[in-house]
């Protein structure tokens, strides 16, 4: 550690096994003591990085499309839909469903999520088969709307539809935010040869409807834009029908529809861009994850209507290209937060990459700037942080490597990189530290001096049994940052003993990565079900976080950023639901614990109760056959206000824990602000009914002689702030 920190845990009472445990795994003690001590005179030398309660974000299922951004259809583009069919070529890319059987039940499976019946999701299906693209159906039967491809103005796939009434043409069902707003933008690209209107109508079916007129359309393209604004006595959770219809028989061509709420920031979710900027998040990693070793980031600049469309070769479906470099900085000015882009480092080229770097930062008198500010951007992005790939040594990655070949990999891209901006911060690609250690080394010895920064990501969990305990399970996810704290020590030892002088480490994907292995919930037989396995959404990743942000800390400086999965759906962080937002425990912890930036480390012990058991977590049963933890975790720091900082966790099996807190070398004033977040089982989560069942809850305690005791309840991750005295 930086300055030789104490983070000991002494055992004042009997083992775990001795104390007796309950039917439901908590101790048959039902309150226990812990002691913890902060002196605050012994401090780091190091102060806490501000980049530790980074995000990451993804195009993958939800998190951009239907997430971060505002736009609100799905297939906007009218492409040809791929359906991810489970697995990858040789080469790493995803070998998409060609069966018509298997897309049906892919189509069934994707609907399900939105509440469609039966009978909606048939005429998908049907559409589909015949000539729409997915996501959207016919207004008037098959024999009336006939549907084929066709070309777009730019190339790509439009779509053309043939009516032979007035009010037939094609949909899509899908819900609003009109909990926020009742105002929509619309824009198409759109043109006819015989119709010089259409009818762009929202409505429920069999209900209400409003509908606008756009005129004007003509044998040649055009983007039409406009507005149309819903009643306000329309319900706010109803699955409305966006239609685009004809006044008489004929035809129109379109080659994009896209909705967006008026309230919009530039594209992005009004909602989860205020959520994350009060959550004060200091980075943001994009975009990938496995899709950027597909990713051509020049395909997501320039005019909107004329990116193209791609498949995702990574996760399935499409990319629209919507949301590209301009969106993803003006998404980080609107939350206040510093981009971090990896790069395609699969099948991208070291040019691609420094032309990438030389758009995002480069002056107006280069090619990339020029281009930059062509685009609408005149003053650089100054993007400072830079991932050299993602994963390149897993299989599933659009053009891995060996072990070997990604040093080379990764000198070629840095050398072009650095070339186009010297000042940037490059992160090489580092794997898992549990099992990855020759792929480090390799990298380590074939790099040399020239990378002082690697990546770990610790998606940790495994194929469950269904015969395993939940509490089992909730106890290993406790103890996995203890686990990793040791690996990553051993990564800096390996980095330093190569000649590397200040050797760092991005944890640059983050989130518990459990699953249901086997047996069956339906038979009575499995203690571990769906709904009791925890996951990125519940408790348990709030407190799993906080644990690795003190093994962060305590390798301070060495791990400098974390950048947990996800911003929106996929993983933990905040939901996005039918259009509502909402967030996760994962989110409140890391926003509580983002007080913590800039703050200096001071040193603790803690006397309190230890637990001993077998890991039930396939994925460190190697690493750790055997767990031994203290139930109350903690970590203090000296704010920049002089206010002393206190972070605890209580990840014991006991109902509560009675912490007593005791300060040297500080003296406190006034009594002491306690933020905390419980819940009564590790397992529970938000829902979309239930949308802040577990949120913090604040409250203050006196201060006495330079200490406090606090009533902690197990699963509760807590925040203590004591003002400082004069």
């Amino acid at each position: 550690m930086a300055y030789g920190l104490s983070w000991r845990v002494t055992c004042f009472c009997l083992l775990i096994g001795l104390l007796g445990v309950r039917g439901d795994g908590a101790l048959a003690a039902e309150v226990q003591r812990a002691t913890l001590r902060i002196h605050a005179g012994q401090r780091s030398e190091a102060a806490i990085s501000n980049y530790i309660t980074g995000k990451f974000c993804e195009h993958l299922g939800s998190n951009i499309y239907n997430g971060m951004c505002a736009q609100i259809l799905r297939n906007p583009t009218f492409a040809d839909y791929p359906f991810w069919g489970g697995a990858v070529s040789p080469d790493g890319r995803t070998m998409f469903l060609s069966d018509d059987e298997k897309i049906a039940d892919a189509v069934r499976h994707q609907c399900a999520r939105l509440s469609y019946s039966s009978e909606q999701i048939a005429s998908l299906i049907e559409s589909r088969k015949n000539g729409l693209a997915f996501w959207w159906m016919r207004v008037g039967p098959k024999n009336e709307v006939r549907v084929s491809a066709d070309a777009g103005p730019h190339g790509g796939r439009a779509q053309r539809v043939e009516i032979e009434k007035a009010g037939q043409g094609i949909a899509q069902l899908t819900y609003l935010p009109l909990h926020r707003v009742r105002k929509y933008e619309y824009e198409m690209v759109v043109r006819s040869p015989d119709l010089p209107a259409l009818t762009l109508e929202i409505g429920a079916e069999g209900g209400k409807a409003v509908g606008t007129e756009i005129s004007g359309i003509s044998r040649k393209w055009q983007t039409m834009r406009g507005t149309i604004e819903i009643d306000r006595d329309w319900p706010d959770s109803a699955l409305y029908r966006v239609a685009l219809t004809g006044s008489r028989a004929g035809q129109f061509v379109i080659e994009r529809m896209l909705l967006w709420p008026a309230d919009h920031v530039k594209g992005a979710d009004a909602d989860v861009v205020r959520l994350l900027k009060a959550s004060r998040l200091p980075v943001l990693r994009w975009p990938g994850g496995n899709f950027v070793s597909g990713y051509h980031w020049e395909d997501g600049v320039g005019p909107m209507e004329k990116r193209p469309t791609r498949p995702n070769w990574a996760w399935g479906g499409v990319e629209p290209n919507l949301f590209g470099t301009d969106e993803f900085i003006e998404f980080c000015r609107a939350v206040r937060c510093e981009p971090m882009i990896c790069i395609n480092a699969g099948d991208g080229s070291p040019e691609e990459a420094a032309n990438w770097v030389q758009y995002c930062n480069g002056p107006l008198n280069t090619p990339m700037g020029a281009k930059r500010a062509a685009n609408g951007h005149i003053e650089p992005y100054d993007v400072k942080l830079w991932e050299v790939g993602n994963e390149l040594w897993g299989s599933w990655q659009v053009h891995w490597t060996t072990a070997k070949g990604y040093p080379d990999r990764y000198r070629e891209f840095s050398e072009a990189m650095l070339t186009a901006d010297e000042s940037i911060k490059l992160y090489g690609c580092g794997a898992p530290v549990l099992w990855g250690k020759q792929w480090n080394e390799a990298l380590i010895a074939g790099a040399g001096k020239s990378m002082s920064r690697i990546t770990d990501h610790p998606l940790i969990g495994g194929s469950v049994p269904a015969s395993t305990d939940p509490l089992d399970v909730y106890r290993s996810f406790m103890a996995v940052p203890d686990v990793l704290e040791g690996k990553w020590a051993e990564l800096r030892k390996a980095m330093e003993a190569a000649g590397v002088a200040q050797p760092r480490l991005g944890i640059t994907e983050l989130q518990m990565f459990a699953h249901l292995g086997g047996g069956r919930e339906g038979d009575g037989s499995a203690k571990l079900t769906s709904r009791n396995l925890v996951n990125p959404s519940t408790q348990a990743e709030a407190l799993y976080d906080t644990l690795m942000y003190h093994a962060a800390i305590r390798l301070s400086p060495f791990v400098d950023l974390v950048t947990h999965s996800a911003t929106v759906n996929h993983g933990g962080g905040l939901r996005k639901e039918r259009e509502r937002v909402y967030a996760n425990p994962c989110y409140y912890a890391q926003a509580m614990f983002a007080e913590f930036a800039g703050a200096t480390p001071v040193k603790t012990n803690i006397d309190g109760p230890v637990e001993r058991f077998e890991m039930a977590l396939p994925d460190v049963k190697g690493a750790a056959p055997q767990v031994r933890y203290g139930g109350i975790a903690a970590m203090a720091a000296l704010g920049k206000d002089g206010s002393l900082l206190i972070s605890i966790v209580n990840r014991g099996m006991a109902e509560a824990t009675k912490v007593g807190i005791e300060m040297e070398d500080f003296k406190p004033a006034g009594r002491a602000n306690v933020v905390s977040l419980s819940a009564e089982v590790p397992w529970a989560s938000n829902t979309l009914d239930r949308p802040e069942a577990i949120r913090p809850s604040e409250s203050s305690v006196d201060v006495k002689d330079g200490k406090l005791v606090l009533d902690v309840p197990r699963y509760t991750v807590m925040r203590v702030r004591v003002p400082a005295g004069k």
